[in-house]
């Protein structure tokens, strides 16, 4: 058509010309329609994830986990499915192509996980968190006046009681494995810890009638929690007889959905496999260094046989590990370290420091026994809110070797590894550049490989930048951690397809990647319990390197880490597949 001349061409070029625009145009437009219906409609499917992203139209009410509520669920996920499946993807702008395809995964996902994975049925963990984050996601921010958010716990302590039958008429008792019956029971009555402390402390500022109706609430709750606890126990965990392993079609699926990548099982194997020697290659030539500059009697060549590496690497890290805090030390030194590492950062100007107000803070109990520390953002629709880098206490229970094991695990070296990966420039930083991003949608569909690959680049990060003056130790103990999001990877696939023994698993843990007994002994329930999560550490720290590598070499002369950094954190958080072509303009993938 191009090669016609004439006024009759040109009449038909222009013909066909503005249907297309007009085409692309009314494209456009229904996908924003549909992504702000998804922004203003989801977060009525669970009022409790409501609170916490930032949207508090639902803070009076609480989810409804019955059969109806996930059929609710389920209709709202295939309806806007359906309409996106109608548009062209190609008729969309370069954002829109990415949150377009970030949408149609999310929706994928959630219709999966409810029909396919169906924790809801087996899982009791996701009911104790929901139940304690029923109550803190109103108390532990100042989203709106204290009066108000007591009133909003009032409204939910009335509700928890008939929340709780629900769970109980929910759960398959015989689909549960024990592992989560036994951690849901730890964690269950954490919402009683909740009240007592953010709760009760703060009812002699209300009215006497508000203060009776949710002393009423409060003590309907706590008789609601104790019998959910005599069930957990006497009930649930007696005839818990649940397999844990996922197995390989499903545990396929689900990481699938949780990296939003393309690698396979297979490939992030063979990966890994390859990080794990390549990695204590590096660790025994740092150790062999600091080793022999300490005098050491060790046997140290330069090509050692595999019992040399180890005892050299073993060596050096007991060096590190006599260092340690305390035992009701633990938060404290958190505190130090972020001093310390936030002063780092900014001095060598890396990234830019959001104004975000940070707390260090005593894990809630509700949430305890997953992980050692977590950083908890408000969320994308509270920005500004503080954030809490929480910490979990040491068990009372512990004996004094198990407190020694954790200790040298935590050691002053290490909180500051995991105050870099939770805080600075970690997770904190990374989430409060994410919740500024003007794409709520983006925001809503973060990525978690890429949160979790950000907190192990940024563990790497401040090591190859020269953190505690490029103290050898410290370089030592970084790569230590970095084997740990390795062995996460590998642990994760060897639980829920491979049948892995609890002793195969330390092994890998303790003598492979150089784990204490408790770290391990924790990261096996761990692995138990979530599935597809551990590997995201590994995965996303793969991608972030590849992408600066690739931005390095695009930018040539112009590339700065602070440039780059300001610019990977400028898309929010979707998968590190599509930052790269919005940072370098490549075709979107």
């Amino acid at each position: 058509m191009l090669m016609r001349s004439g006024l009759l061409a040109a009449g038909l070029m222009l013909t066909m010309a503005f249907p297309a625009w007009s085409q692309s145009d009314a494209a456009i437009k229904r996908f924003d329609e549909i992504a702000k219906r998804y922004i203003n409609e989801s977060p009525a499917l669970s009022p409790i994830n409501a609170t916490t992203l930032g949207d508090h139209r639902y803070d009076h009410l609480i989810d409804d986990v019955s059969d109806v509520g996930r059929q609710h669920e389920r209709a709202f996920y295939q309806r806007l499915l359906n309409e996106l499946n109608q548009l062209d993807r190609q008729q969309l702008s370069r954002e829109q192509q990415v949150d377009y395809q970030l949408l149609v995964h999310q929706l994928k996902g959630d219709i999966w996980r409810l029909d396919q994975l169906q924790e809801w049925a087996w899982n009791p963990i996701q009911y104790t968190q929901l139940t304690g984050g029923a109550i803190y996601g109103l108390m532990a921010r100042e989203f709106a006046p204290l009066e108000k958010r007591l009133g909003h716990v009032g409204d939910r302590l009335e509700k928890l009681p008939k929340l709780f039958e629900q769970i109980r008429a929910t759960v398959d008792i015989k689909r549960v494995p024990p592992v989560h019956a036994e951690t849901a029971i730890k964690q269950n009555r954490g919402v009683l810890n909740i009240i007592d402390n953010m709760v009760k402390p703060h009812l002699g500022k209300l009215s006497e009638a508000e203060r009776q109706r949710i002393e009423k609430g409060i003590a309907a709750t706590a008789a609601a929690v104790e019998e959910h606890q005599q069930w957990l126990e006497k009930t649930v965990l007696p005839n818990a007889k649940g397999n844990v392993q996922l197995g390989a079609k499903v545990f396929d699926e689900k990481l699938f959905f949780t990296l939003g990548t393309g690698l396979t099982r297979q490939e992030i194997r063979e990966r890994a496999e390859f990080e794990l020697l390549r990695v204590r290659r590096q660790m025994y030539d740092i150790a062999r260094s600091y080793l022999l500059k300490q005098g050491s009697k060790l046997e140290l060549p330069e090509n050692p046989a595999p019992e040399q590496q180890q005892a050299a690497i073993e060596a050096a890290l007991a060096k590190a590990s006599s260092d340690v805090p305390p035992r009701d030390g633990v938060v404290a030194a958190a505190k130090k370290s972020l001093v310390m590492t936030t002063d780092f950062v900014r001095q060598r100007d890396l990234v830019t420091i959001p104004p975000d107000p940070l707390d260090i803070i005593e894990m809630p109990e509700f949430q305890r026994g997953v992980s050692v520390a977590y950083c908890d953002s408000p969320g994308p629709l509270d920005v500004g809110q503080r954030t809490f880098y929480a910490v979990a206490p040491l068990p009372a229970d512990w004996t004094d070797a198990q407190v020694a094991s954790f200790l040298r695990e935590y050691n002053i070296r290490s909180i500051h590894d995991l105050t870099i990966h939770e805080a600075m420039p970690g997770h904190f930083l990374q989430l409060a550049h994410s919740n500024r991003s003007p794409n709520r949608l983006r925001a809503l569909l973060a990525s978690g490989t890429f949160i979790e690959g950000w907190g192990v680049y940024s563990e790497q990060l401040m090591s190859e930048e020269g953190f505690l003056d490029g103290d050898p130790l410290m370089k030592l103990v970084a790569l230590k951690w970095y084997l740990r999001g390795i062995a996460n990877a590998i642990l994760d696939q060897q639980v829920h397809v491979d049948g892995i023994r609890r002793e195969e698993a330390m092994r890998l843990m303790m003598k492979d990647t150089f784990q204490e007994e408790r770290e391990a002994a924790g990261k096996w329930i761990r692995a138990q319990v979530t599935g597809a999560q551990l590997s995201t550490y590994f995965v996303g720290y793969q991608e972030h390197r590849d992408l600066r590598e690739a931005a390095r070499k695009t930018w040539g002369d112009k590339f700065t880490l602070k440039k780059y950094h300001d610019g990977v954190l400028s898309f929010g958080s979707p998968p590190v597949k599509f930052v790269k072509p919005l940072l370098l303009n490549e075709p979107i993938p």
